[in-house]
């Protein structure tokens, strides 16, 4: 695991690390969102920028526009939400008001390695700020930021559950991307 999403071969889903069968939860966790991530990089790896930024018609997602979404969600989540802090560059400076999906729509225009440059500084802030709230406060541990609907703090526990489900929901979209470019396929 770790590995950016450049380096990472179609070869190397074998290496991914399972996730504990039997585990406490503090530990299980991180290790799926680790498992998930891993498979974004499976997913989008050996890609050049043209094939990252091909859509799938009619959806006009891509799997370029997929990594730098969920770099940004990683940053939202654990240091915009969680701990309070200004999203990451580039995302702190983005356009937002004039375009809610510039992630997406952005992503064309940079690098597989940038995109995975981003990706990888973004889960290492996550993981860094989950290991400490882990050390420190435990699953329970209350973000700074609150739900707008309901006023309440979101957990640990929930932001990590959370996590999860984003990765998981975009990967079956990866997979579907990723056949479409070169009939790659895998769990």
């Amino acid at each position: 695991m770790g590995d950016s999403v450049a380096d990472m071969s179609q070869d190397e889903v074998s290496n991914r690390t399972d996730p504990p069968l039997a585990a406490d939860e503090a530990t299980t966790l991180p290790a799926f969102l680790d498992f998930h991530r891993d498979t974004l990089r499976w997913k989008t790896s050996d890609l050049d920028g043209a094939q990252l930024a091909r859509t799938l018609p009619p959806s006009d997602m891509t799997l370029g526009g997929m990594i730098k979404h969920l770099a940004v969600v990683e940053s939202s989540w654990f240091s915009e939400v969680f701990l309070g802090e200004d999203l990451m560059p580039p995302f702190d400076t983005a356009p937002w008001d004039s375009d809610r999906d510039w992630e997406w729509h952005s992503a064309h225009a940079d690098s597989p390695e940038y995109l995975s440059s981003l990706l990888d500084e973004a889960i290492e802030r996550s993981r860094r700020i989950t290991t400490e709230l882990l050390a420190s406060q435990g699953l329970d541990a209350l973000s700074v930021g609150t739900d707008r609907g309901t006023g309440e703090r979101y957990s640990l526990r929930w932001v990590l559950v959370h996590m999860i489900e984003e990765y998981a929901r975009h990967n079956g979209h990866a997979d579907l991307i990723r056949q479409s470019i070169d009939g790659a396929v895998g769990e």
